[in-house]
């Protein structure tokens, strides 16, 4: 008969962020036990709370299944003697298996005859198997950790409690001295310990005791409650997806409410009025029809309506401290002037071994320049860059930014339009953070991307300058991230980056002055080309570009970034192709015999046509000639396509050509030829690298 598990983990209170991961992880490791151990379920379904974790699995059989395996031995020489008897090792083998040499049939393998033995496993109880379960509770993994009393074992909070049932009988094992039952406990004020006669009842009774165990019915309560209450005061409420999550988390039994503050503080900048609700407070903010803040909020209690309105009020009094501080620092940093901030950045240390913020600037200042003109800037843009590079950073010594450091470049945006900055610079402020994640916004504005890029770089070439650089896991200034940024903007912007060439010019430019602008940036040159090229692999990894076509593009020898996204992209939509394969077949062997021959080749290519002994060498000759002469005007798929089009050529070539001929003169001449065409070929990607069998 069908019956059903219910395992659930009971834990002091969790940090919002780890809920939801660690439901999915004890939900993807539990059937991930259950199929290791041959046990079938028909549906599988997960449950998590601030206290608790939890998982139900139905239909699952009494006991295993039967099974049988076939278990190879050792080879029939070694089994058995000249007269047939079983060796030691023969006995050995079976006796392991808990069978006897009756049991051994020979099987061919390779040409070499071996024993084997078909071994029949009987199914144990489905309870018996299942206590394996307290492996899966320990094994799982928390970014971070804590042991309790007298224990060395480690969890993300204190186990308080155990529940494992099948239907209704206890699966018997115990985690330190926790040993599961069927109590579990109720919400922590509202509700009380309640015993669990059978796993069906679970959700059940647990909500009889004010826990909502599902979380996607808590979050559609608290859904369905904060808009209920944005309509009824016709206010437009937009659940930002991050905080719904969170607050989520926070509660087991949620009840949404409204709480106000005074209109005067709606003078402060929204962002900061937003910051100080969302970040702070875990607070939704509304507005009206027109798209403007409102002095109200809506938040979540974690319990009923009952003395809803002391919540309230608590609340109100919290938020409205926050806001007298942040009225307060925005009245002080008014009276501050961009100048005078710039000048404190000369005491602030970016790192004690690269330098102040101030010389950060500095080198930004260069690094954008070369840069923007690189990627065609206009030469007011370039002065609107040039400005924005001088001051970006400004308002981090402000009050403001001292207090919500969330808001860096938000607020140098709004103090710099203050101030009469042209709006393009102040943009470009607020935007050289961006992305702030992996798959974040990015910058919308030229200078602002620019400025993003220039600040990156400068981070990344001087951490590995002064030799701290990423290791495993290990990377505590982000800069596989702000790496991973540098490659998602030139992508969007489609711009030509030539980053070795680039690199040589900014070193050249910065280390002008030494002592001005702080370090020499020489060093590393090859470890930073490398480290751009591995969160290159990441990004087209999320594009699902193939491994190989991935090796291929990131191993080319082609300079610039936006065109190794070109290439990715190029050779992805033409794997396909039905002359995919026989063209890179092609190539390939073109590519393979020029790697042979550049020993015996100088650097010119200079192909001299009286040596040609067929007509295939000047047919060829000529379609290179062509192709050469467009190939740097040319897109990244037009290239392609030329190269493409000249397989019959070169299938032509080589049945009608022997490269490798012992006249030294000629060889070299052909291979000079061969060289011009993987020169071009190697520019789109190590064709060679591909998998096309």
């Amino acid at each position: 008969m069908a019956k059903d598990l219910l395992l659930e983990i009971g834990l002091e209170e969790m940090p919002a962020h780890i809920v939801s991961p660690s439901r999915l992880q004890l939900e993807n490791k539990v059937i991930a036990f259950l199929d290791e151990n041959n046990l079938s379920y028909e549906t599988v379904q997960s449950f998590s709370t601030p206290r608790r974790l939890a998982i139900r699995v139905t239909q699952l059989p009494d006991q295993q299944a039967d099974t049988q395996e076939e278990v190879k031995g050792p080879a029939k020489k070694i089994a058995q003697d000249a007269e047939g008897n079983w060796s030691k090792a023969a006995e050995g083998f079976v006796r392991g298996q808990g069978l006897t040499t009756d049991a051994i049939s020979f099987k061919e393998l390779n040409g070499v005859e071996y024993v084997y033995v078909t071994k029949h496993n009987q199914g144990q109880k489905t309870i018996d198997v299942l206590a394996g379960l307290k492996d899966v509770i320990t094994s799982l993994t928390f970014p971070v950790t804590m042991h309790w009393a007298d224990y060395d074992f480690e969890y993300i909070r204190p186990i308080h409690w155990i529940v494992a049932l099948l239907d209704e009988e206890v699966i018997p094992f115990s985690i330190l001295d926790v040993k599961t039952g069927k109590s579990t406990r109720g919400h922590r004020f509202l509700g009380d310990d309640v015993v669990l006669n059978h796993s069906k009842e679970y959700e059940e009774k647990l909500k009889e005791q004010f826990v909502i165990v599902d979380p996607n019915e808590r979050k559609t309560m608290i859904i369905d409650q904060a808009n209920q209450l944005a309509g009824k005061n016709n206010w437009k409420l937009d659940l930002d997806a991050n905080l719904l999550e969170e607050v989520n988390n926070l509660v087991e039994y949620p009840t949404a409410f409204v709480g106000a503050f005074d209109e005067k503080y709606l003078s402060v900048p929204d962002e900061v009025l937003v910051s100080s609700m969302k970040e702070h407070q875990r607070y939704f903010e509304v507005r009206n029809d027109q798209g403007l803040l409102l002095p109200y909020f809506i938040s979540v209690r974690n319990g009923d309506s009952v003395h809803i309105e002391n919540v309230i009020k608590g609340n109100e009094k919290v938020l409205i401290a926050r806001l007298e501080d942040a009225e307060f620092f925005y009245s002080e940093d008014k009276k501050l002037t961009i100048d005078e901030c710039v000048e404190k950045l000369k005491q602030v240390t970016f790192h004690e071994k690269i330098g102040t913020i101030y010389e950060k600037m500095q080198r930004v200042g260069i690094i954008g320049q070369i840069i923007g003109k690189e990627v065609g800037l206009s030469e007011s843009e370039l002065t609107d860059l040039a400005r924005a590079s001088e001051i970006y950073k400004f308002d981090l010594v402000t009050n403001m930014v001292g207090e919500f450091p969330e808001l860096q470049g938000i607020m140098g945006e709004t103090y710099a339009l203050l101030q009469g900055e042209k709006p393009a610079v102040a943009q470009a402020i607020r935007e050289h953070y961006l992305p702030v994640s992996s798959d974040g916004e990015l910058p919308i504005s030229v200078i602002g991307s620019v400025l993003a890029l220039a600040d990156k770089l400068d981070s990344v070439f001087a951490f590995f300058a002064v030799g701290m650089i990423p290791s495993g896991s290990n990377d505590p200034y982000a800069l596989r991230r702000q790496t991973y940024g540098v490659i998602r903007i030139i992508e969007n912007k489609g711009w030509q980056f030539p980053l070795v060439q680039l690199q040589m010019d900014i070193d050249a430019a910065v280390n002008a002055d030494n002592q001005k602008y702080g370090i020499q940036l020489t060093s590393g040159q090859e470890e930073v080309i490398d480290f751009v090229k591995a969160r290159l692999r990441q990004l087209l990894m999320t594009k699902n570009v193939r491994h190989d076509v991935i090796d291929a593009v990131i191993s080319s020898e082609q300079k610039d970034l936006a065109k190794l996204f070109s290439s990715a992209t190029i050779l992805k939509n033409h794997l396909l192709d039905d002359d995919f394969r026989p063209s890179m077949e092609a190539l390939t062997r073109v590519i393979n015999l020029a790697k042979k021959g550049r020993e015996l080749v100088n650097q010119d290519n200079l192909v001299d046509t009286s040596l040609f002994e067929n007509e295939v060498e000047q047919a060829l000759h000529q379609a290179v000639n062509e192709i050469e002469a467009k190939f740097t005007e040319n897109t990244m798929s037009e290239n392609y396509q030329a190269l493409v089009e000249l397989r019959p050529l070169i299938e032509r070539y080589f049945e009608e050509t022997m490269v490798m001929v012992e006249d030294e003169q000629i060889k070299v001449n052909r291979l000079k030829e061969l060289n011009r065409i993987a020169k071009m070929a190697l520019s789109l990607a190590s064709l060679d690298l591909l998998i096309v069998k």
